[in-house]
């Protein structure tokens, strides 16, 4: 399944960065319990790792796509084992899948759907960490 990156809450942000600081992010970053959670997002959104960093304190990974430029930045930190609070996860990033049928039945099948919305046409997917991804046709 191939998936393009659409940024729909993104959006907001990126125009309030760029008022702030005169510019716009080309990546957006994570917090990670574990590194292997690289393989979710491989698997579930079709990110592939671009590059990494690695040091003794801490591991991050960039992932992107062949349709977008942009770059997920995945961080694992050694000095810190415990869970990250994510609140109420109203923070989000959006993907809009080639083929949102394929896409629904691959998640549904790797049990990764937290939540549907009929109405709107929309579902989200929660990474192993707990974070919500939207995914819209």
């Amino acid at each position: 399944m191939r998936t393009s990156v659409f940024f729909f809450v993104y959006k907001i942000l990126l125009s309030i960065y760029a008022q702030i600081y005169n510019s716009s992010p080309t990546y957006r970053g994570r917090r990670i319990l574990a590194i292997y959670y690289v393989k979710f997002y491989n698997e579930a959104l079709d990110l592939h790792e671009v590059r990494r960093k690695t040091t003794d304190d801490f591991i991050i990974v960039y992932l992107s796509n062949d349709v977008s430029d942009f770059e997920l930045e995945l961080t694992w930190l050694k000095d810190h084992p415990q869970p990250y609070n994510l609140g109420e996860c109203e923070f989000h990033l959006a993907f809009k899948a080639e083929d949102y049928e394929a896409a629904y039945k691959k998640h549904k099948e790797m049990g990764c759907i937290c939540f549907e919305n009929e109405a709107m046409g929309i579902y989200f997917i929660v990474d192993p960490d707990g974070y919500w991804l939207e995914i819209l046709p």
